[in-house]
């Protein structure tokens, strides 16, 4: 699976996404940061959550020092400041770093361990985007695991497009869950 997420932590484009696949956003687009911090599932899914935590404040660090006027930059760091601890702890240790190879140990709710390494690779347009890369060893129980997830994203993406549209339901208030 691939995505081509901005240095904000958000797919601008994505076969899979992390998030999304595994069906933990609602509401609001993906953004890995958010979820790594503000969502209450975000310890039980990364197996290693320090290292997640930790090196997602790194990144959204030396993005920061990237680009000192991105808005949603900003926005999203304030956002993150005001409303969690662990982030403010890691923000403060000032540590900057671009973690591009390794493994995402993560647990899913339903089909359990999943170990996959990954990949990142920049994008000629420029700093901002990247090439991200999951894969999982072939014939593992990881494998199995994401291909069983695939089958079930697929399945209901079938039934939300044959679903006749419903005005009459309220709009969403775009809010993820804390």
């Amino acid at each position: 699976m691939w995505s081509v997420p901005s240095r904000r932590s958000e797919p601008s484009t994505a076969a899979f996404t992390l998030p999304a696949l595994l069906s933990i956003t609602q509401g609001r687009p993906p953004n890995n940061a958010r979820f790594v911090f503000l969502s209450p599932h975000a310890t039980e899914f990364f197996r290693h959550w320090d290292e997640v935590a930790n090196d997602t404040v790194a990144m959204l660090r030396a993005e920061a020092g990237r680009d000192l006027y991105d808005r949603r930059l900003t926005d999203l760091i304030g956002e993150l400041s005001t409303r969690s601890e662990e982030f403010r702890r890691r923000w403060a240790a000032h540590n900057v770093r671009m973690h591009t190879t390794g493994v995402k140990l993560l647990h899913h709710p339903v089909v359990g361990d999943l170990d996959l390494p990954f990949e990142t690779f920049p994008l000629p347009d420029g700093p901002s985007q990247f090439l991200l890369t999951y894969t999982a060893e072939p014939h593992s129980p990881s494998q199995d695991a994401l291909n069983l997830l695939a089958s079930w994203a697929a399945t209901n993406d079938d039934i939300e497009r044959s679903a006749p549209a419903n005005d009459s339901q309220p709009a969403d208030s775009g809010e993820t869950p804390d």
